[in-house]
């Protein structure tokens, strides 16, 4: 008898040992106590193993700044960053790697981002009027936030300098009222789709934007498809819109002067007052053109 109650005692107080060990451990994960390891995965923020500043310390930086000083990000990787909502203040991000980062509703007006990557960056609703993109690339970036594509979801690039910019995506719905576009390029990355890149988009889809008095001298807008854009008194000298779809397109006064449009559908596109039709490449190949008014 005496036997089996210090048996019982021994097992209960072994218990008492695993639960204490058991509290132990929950007040060291609560207070980050304990081993470096473990300290150390509780003190640090869940960022991209490639940025090298966490989000905290981009919103602390805006926060901190003084009225009309320009937080300066240039050069920085900000990779996969949550940005969303973020007044940037007109901060410098030239050759910024903004890859995957979510700018959704961020006010970057005036920003300069330009020479940066936006490759893969999360757009929705974000706010680029005014701002310097000379020289970026926008690849693939996401625009809407769910499967209905929603136009209203679409970026704001009104009056923002995009010279040389790098695009394929699907933009439909984006303000470009205004902006300089001279020699972006909206070509296709591929001949054909698939070829082994990462961006494998057959065409620039930008359905129902807005590039109402937009300068897009010398773009390249090859295949891209702008069924029902306003590209109202736009500046189209030596574009190239080979093969574009110009499907009920509102060209409405814009200048023509010296672009390509071979094999370009024309169809029900709006050419009241456009200027430079007679020095026009390729015309005599467009599509439908007599199905345009004019």
């Amino acid at each position: 008898m005496m036997a089996l109650r210090l048996e019982s005692r021994t097992m209960a107080l072994a218990a008492g040992g695993m639960a204490l060990a058991a509290t132990l451990a929950a007040t060291q994960a609560a207070t980050g106590a304990g081993s470096a390891p473990w300290s150390a995965h509780v003190a640090t923020e869940n960022v991209s193993p490639e940025a090298d500043l966490t989000a905290r310390e981009v919103t602390r930086k805006l926060f901190e700044a003084k009225p009309g000083e320009r937080v300066d990000y240039a050069g920085h990787k900000l990779t996969y960053l949550d940005l969303s909502g973020v007044d940037f203040k007109q901060a410098m991000l030239a050759r910024a790697d903004l890859y995957g980062t979510d700018f959704t509703g961020a006010n970057l007006k005036g920003a300069d981002i330009s020479n940066a990557r936006l490759d893969r960056a999360v757009l929705i609703r974000a706010d680029f009027s005014g701002a310097n993109l000379r020289g970026t690339t926008i690849f693939r970036p996401t625009i809407y936030s769910d499967l209905q594509n929603s136009l209203a979801d679409a970026p704001r690039f009104a009056g923002a300098d995009l010279t040389g910019v790098r695009v394929q995506a699907e933009l439909s719905g984006a303000d470009f009222r205004g902006a300089n576009l001279t020699r972006a390029d909206l070509s296709p990355l591929e001949a054909r789709p698939g070829q082994g890149t990462l961006v494998t988009l057959a065409r620039n889809v930008l359905k129902s934007c807005d590039f109402s008095g937009a300068t897009l001298r010398h773009a390249d807008l090859t295949r891209t498809v702008l069924t029902h854009a306003r590209l109202v008194g736009a500046d189209l000298t030596g574009a190239r819109l080979v093969e574009a779809d110009l499907v009920q397109v509102d060209f409405a006064g814009a200048d023509f002067t010296g672009a390509d449009v071979t094999g370009a559908d024309f169809d029900g596109a709006n050419l009241a007052g456009a200027k430079g039709l007679d020095t026009v490449k390729g015309l005599d190949r467009a599509l439908n053109l007599d199905k345009a008014r004019h």
